[in-house]
C-alpha cells in the first residue's frame, strides 16, 4: 500500500535522516515492516492528532534491504555546482517525515523509532518544524502558494503507469538552506524581494500589511 505523501501540513514536524551501520540491515527492515503499527499505537493515545510517517529510502540502502525491482529514477543525489552556490550531497539511507498537529505525538514516535534501531544507525541530520503563524516560512513569506492542487498534486507527485510496480509512491529530495535572520530583518521589504526575484510566486505582507 502506497504512503500517504499527499497530505496538508500539520502544526508540527520533525525530519530525522539516517544512515544505516554495518550489519544493520536486518534491524531496519523489522522496523520498515511495522512501522504503521507503531505509528497507530502512539498515535491512538490522541486521535485527534493526526499522526502520520512517511519513510524515504535511499538508492544505497534500497539495494541492501530489498530484493528484486527498484524505482526506476531512484538514484544517489547529483552534486549540483553553480556560480555562486552549490547543492551538495550528502549521507542518508532512511528519511523519515513524522507530522502531526502536537509536537509530543511527533517527539514519541521518534522516541519509539529510534529505540528500535539506535544501535545501527547513524543520526545525520535531525529538524523540528512548527506551523508559522498562518503560512509563513521563518522570512515572512507566504510559501508554497504555486504548488499544485487536487488531482494536479498526484500528477506532479505520485509514481504511475510508466513504473507500474512502484505506481502510487514517489520520490524525494531534501533541502536545507542556513539564513542570517539579523541581516535579513535589517533589510527593508523591497530589498527582501530584490533578494528572491526567482521565487515570484512568494508574498510579504508589508508594514501596512498589504500583499506586495
Amino acid at each position: 500500500m502506497p504512503q500517504a505523501v499527499l497530505m496538508p501540513p500539520t502544526r508540527s514536524a520533525l525530519f530525522l535522516v539516517v544512515t544505516v551501520d554495518a550489519g544493520g540491515d536486518a534491524r531496519v527492515r523489522d522496523l520498515l515492516s511495522g512501522l504503521s503499527d507503531l505509528q497507530k499505537s502512539v498515535g491512538f493515545r490522541a486521535r485527534e492528532g493526526e499522526l502520520s510517517c512517511v519513510v524515504g529510502i535511499g538508492s544505497q540502502a534500497w539495494d541492501r534491504l530489498f530484493a528484486g525491482p527498484r524505482p526506476a529514477q531512484l538514484h544517489v543525489f547529483r552534486e549540483l555546482a553553480g556560480p555562486v552556490r552549490t547543492a551538495m550531497g550528502t549521507p542518508g539511507d532512511l528519511l523519515f517525515h513524522i507530522r502531526a498537529q502536537r509536537p509530543d505525538l511527533c517527539f514519541a514516535l521518534a522516541t519509539e523509532i529510534m529505540a528500535r534501531i539506535r544501535d545501527v544507525v547513524t543520526v545525520r541530520d535531525e529538524v523540528h518544524g512548527f506551523k508559522y503563524f498562518d503560512v509563513r516560512d521563518l522570512l515572512g513569506f507566504v510559501d508554497g502558494t504555486a504548488n499544485p492542487v487536487g488531482s494536479a498534486a498526484g500528477d506532479a507527485v505520485l509514481i504511475g503507469a510508466e513504473d507500474p510496480v512502484f505506481a502510487g509512491g514517489s520520490y524525494v529530495i531534501v533541502q536545507k538552506y542556513l539564513h542570517d535572520l539579523e541581516i535579513w530583518n535589517a533589510l527593508s521589504v523591497e530589498e527582501q524581494q530584490l533578494v528572491r526575484p526567482h521565487q515570484a510566486r512568494r508574498h510579504r505582507v508589508g508594514r501596512r500589511g498589504e500583499a506586495r
